[in-house]
């Protein structure tokens, strides 16, 4: 049976498509469907006619634009893959112009020649599906209470000289129902976890490893699919922007060892607060931090060795099944 490559570009309203085959010959040439139930719909009839083809979809991974055509791809059980905006960027090198049409096509491109790296995507679970929506959602509540705060603090000090006293009011109200917000987005984060076995498991454990907290525990948890998706702590690593890496070319290049700005620069933030309070409470971290930083090694390479150790422990307790054992009292 014969492959076919289709490429879909997605956007908010609609999402384009284009169909090429092992020979680079185009089977659907650049067309445009409704990012709609009905729309997704009318395309998997298309897709139904080409029986005499293997079919695999790639798009690129735009996070909730394109979680319906990751939903109705899943319940009808079609391969497709998400693939990193930047990484296709790289991959398509230098171009002129650009429109959904071309991406589409670009997309599609890119499948056949990489076809041998391509992976299926395997769509969460749905506790952690709407776990994610809801992290997503503290996230946003936490930067605008982080904002709000901050203004009031210029507020007060504007106020002794203008009078300001209604709208630093107006203010404290809404500061204190954004922290009301996110206590009840933590608390549904908490109860879908005891709600199931596996997460309430894993989350028991994480937590167990000193300096990790509720909000770390599920954080790692979302972005390994409960771990699932990573199997190894250093790629884990890598991911969070934690494992430094040599840049040096030829002689006369030689760079820092240093790590990658390429991250998910919230889950480093989030670990290397864990790692800071492990330092504290951890006689075992805290002796490794003394003796690093006392050799000369700068706090904050210290602190994200530190980081990664932790990273380490999570993996660690996820796959045995009793929680982490401190060492020492």
């Amino acid at each position: 049976m014969k492959n076919l490559f289709i490429g879909i570009d997605i956007s908010k309203e609609v999402f384009d498509y284009c169909a090429i085959d092992e020979q680079n010959q185009i089977i659907i040439n650049k067309q445009v469907a409704p990012n709609s139930k009905d729309g997704i719909e009318k395309f998997c009839q298309k897709l139904d006619q080409l029986k005499e083809y293997s079919i695999w979809i790639a798009m690129e991974h735009t996070g909730h634009y394109g979680s319906l055509l990751c939903y109705e791809f899943s319940i009808r059980q079609l391969c497709y893959s998400l693939i990193n905006p930047l990484e296709m960027k790289h991959a398509t090198g230098i171009s002129r112009g650009k429109t959904d049409a071309v991406d589409a096509w670009r997309i599609a491109s890119y499948a056949l020649a990489n076809k041998h790296k391509l992976k299926p995507y395997i769509l969460p679970a749905k506790e952690l599906r709407k776990l994610k929506v809801l992290m997503s959602s503290r996230e946003r509540l936490v930067k605008v209470h982080v904002q709000m705060k901050n203004g009031l603090k210029s507020l007060e000090i504007e106020a002794k000289i203008i009078s300001l006293k209604s709208h630093t009011q107006e203010m404290e109200r809404i500061i204190l129902q954004i922290e009301k917000s996110i206590l009840s987005t933590e608390k549904q984060m908490r109860e879908i976890i005891k709600q199931n076995d596996e997460l309430k498991n894993n989350f028991q454990k994480i937590t167990s490893v000193i300096g990790v907290g509720e909000i770390t525990a599920i954080k790692c948890i979302l972005e390994t699919d409960n771990f699932t998706k990573f199997n190894n702590p250093r790629k884990f690593s890598c991911h969070c922007g934690l494992a430094p890496f040599k840049y040096q070319s030829g002689s006369s290049i030689r760079g820092k060892t240093k790590t990658s700005s390429l991250c998910d620069k919230s889950l480093k933030s989030i670990l290397f607060k864990a790692a800071c309070s492990a330092i504290q409470h951890d006689p075992q971290l805290k002796n490794y931090y003394l003796r690093k930083t006392s050799e000369g090694k700068h706090k904050l390479s210290v602190i994200n060795a530190v980081a990664s150790k932790i990273v380490l422990r999570i993996f660690a307790v996820s796959k045995r099944k009793q929680n982490f054992v401190k060492l020492f009292n």
